[in-house]
């Protein structure tokens, strides 16, 4: 017998580009006193993934990626990713952007940068 089952779509945003976000706070790595808002969209039971929406306003960041991997894509505005000791990387409209754990770099947003993101964060039991 097939024990496998099928997870239901448990949420849904129709326009993640023009929907409405949580009021934002001040981004903690900016170098540059940036804002940033976040809305989860969707976690999985056991915590390890999460799905939702992110915006910054222009100007530069430090970023980690310590015990989890991103997946996003962009919805607006526009950045160039410099990841430490390596590339750039221009991100625009449609761009999609892999960081696995353990990646550093530097943002540096040139307009406002909405995203919809996706985060797997590694067990530390396995």
């Amino acid at each position: 017998m097939d024990t496998t089952a099928l997870v239901p779509a448990v949420a849904f945003l129709a326009d993640a580009a023009n929907a409405d976000l949580p009021p934002a706070n001040p981004k903690p790595t900016s170098t540059t006193g940036q804002q940033e808002t976040t809305r989860p969209l969707w976690q999985s039971p056991d915590g390890l993934v999460e799905v939702g929406v992110w915006e910054c306003d222009p100007g530069r960041f430090t970023a980690t990626r310590d015990g989890y991997d991103e997946v996003c894509q962009v919805l607006t505005g526009s950045a160039t990713v410099h990841t430490e000791g390596g590339e750039a990387v221009e991100l625009v409209p449609g761009s999609t952007l892999a960081m696995p754990a353990g990646w550093r770099g530097t943002w540096q947003v040139q307009e406002t940068l909405r995203k919809v993101y996706v985060l797997r964060t590694h067990r530390a039991d396995a």
